[in-house]
């Protein structure tokens, strides 16, 4: 065989270790902050990254010395890329009996109120589905003597939805360490929940450090009321108003649903959030992927040992009640920006008041798993949310 055949041969086996390396994203957790955005490829875009290794190996391991191990590291790799699916199965064969034991006499008719379809929550088929997006109106709710502040509504619509009649409105509150980000990000759901009948706003929120806490749970106030005072026109069912944030968005969305005591909020979700910033500050984050630490002294103002008393009033776990609002949480297991202790540390306050709330748990999913609707942990959040809004505002 000629040198330039070896090469060739070598270059995609120095390839295949590669990939190798990248499937291992599916099982541990990432070390460093461009791995970490990879990690979120690899576990929710699976089906490119097996087919990739599968060209690798069908081209590559023609010279015998290394066809063995090739084929071999190959094997495991595919198997490894399409892990998140294998496990996305089996997460799924208990989720409905898991939220309907969770979730059972949250409502009147005491049933937990699945998806009309009553599709499976997860779907190999749905992967290659493309989610359609709908128009929204950019609107200003709050005008403050220094600022602005704007939200994204999309109207209730679909199949069986009268428009003139009055819809739940969620409130989406975006993630970004409280100082990025806007309502623009991972607008999918917006869209698929407007389409299964929901009005939804997301809303930006004054972010740090200019605007520290409690400013960002004013502002999901400012929202509810300005609401509440165009609803005729904007198809709002004032009486069941729901809030979902992601990330730092869901500490703001937790703070908010715990503590302003409106009979009108009807349940909160919350995606990977920290829930608990006393703990928090004092487990910080891998810095290789993000300094917790600075991120929470700009929000709330200060370090914990200068300002304990603000990091306890705004932590989500320090305000439960047994009035508290139904929570749903979603959270990956590999998350490696917020710990999933967050969600047991709330359900050790939730549980006791009796409160109604479920915990998916995505083992394979880091932080941000959301950003492909109709991936593995994309498909069983959707599905989850949906029955969580369904049964919780029926």
């Amino acid at each position: 065989m000629c040198c330039v055949c070896t090469r060739k041969y070598m270059i995609r086996f120095y390839l295949l270790i590669l990939f190798f390396l990248i499937s291992l994203l599916a099982v541990f957790k990432a070390p460093e902050y461009h791995l970490w955005l990879l990690a979120i490829g690899v576990t929710e875009f699976p089906l490119l990254f097996f087919v990739i290794t599968l060209v690798l190996s069908l081209t590559g391991f023609w010279a015998h010395k290394y066809q063995m191990a090739g084929t071999i590291l190959s094997v495991v790799t595919m198997l490894i890329f399409l892990s998140p699916i294998i496990r996305a199965y089996w997460v799924a064969k208990d989720v409905d009996k898991d939220m309907q034991a969770a979730l059972h006499g949250i409502n009147e008719n005491s049933n937990v109120d699945f998806p009309a379809d009553h599709r499976s929550p997860f779907s190999f088929f749905s992967l290659f589905k493309k989610q359609d997006s709908i128009a929204y109106r950019t609107l200003t709710y709050v005008n403050y003597q220094d600022t602005a502040v704007k939200l994204d509504f999309y109207p209730a619509q679909g199949q069986g939805t009268d428009v003139n009649l009055p819809r739940p409105c969620v409130i989406v509150v975006h993630g970004g360490s409280w100082a990025g980000g806007d309502n623009k990000q991972l607008p999918e759901l917006n869209s698929y929940l407007a389409q299964h009948g929901y009005n939804v706003a997301a809303i930006n929120y004054r972010l740090a450090p200019k605007w520290q806490t409690p400013a960002p749970v004013e502002d999901i106030h400012a929202a509810m009321a300005y609401f509440r005072e165009h609803a005729d026109e904007m198809h709002i069912d004032t009486s069941k108003f729901v809030l979902l944030g992601r990330s730092a968005g869901a500490q703001i969305a937790l703070l908010a649903a715990y503590t302003m005591h409106d009979p009108a909020l009807k349940g909160v979700i919350d995606f990977y959030g920290p829930s608990d910033m006393v703990w928090g500050y004092s487990i910080p984050s891998n810095p290789l992927i993000m300094n917790s630490r600075k991120v929470m002294n700009d929000y709330v103002g200060g370090t914990y040992s200068q300002v304990p008393q603000k990091y306890f009033n705004c932590s989500p776990v320090e305000f439960v009640t047994k009035r508290s609002v139904p929570t749903l949480m979603i959270h990956g297991m590999n998350d490696v920006l917020v710990s999933p202790e967050h969600c047991r540390r709330l359900i050790k306050k939730l549980k006791p008041n009796g409160v109604k709330y479920y915990w998916l748990q995505i083992p394979w999913a880091t932080h941000g798993f959301d950003y492909n609707l109709n991936g593995p942990g994309g498909q069983l959040s959707t599905y989850a949310v949906e029955t969580f809004l369904n049964t919780i505002t029926e």
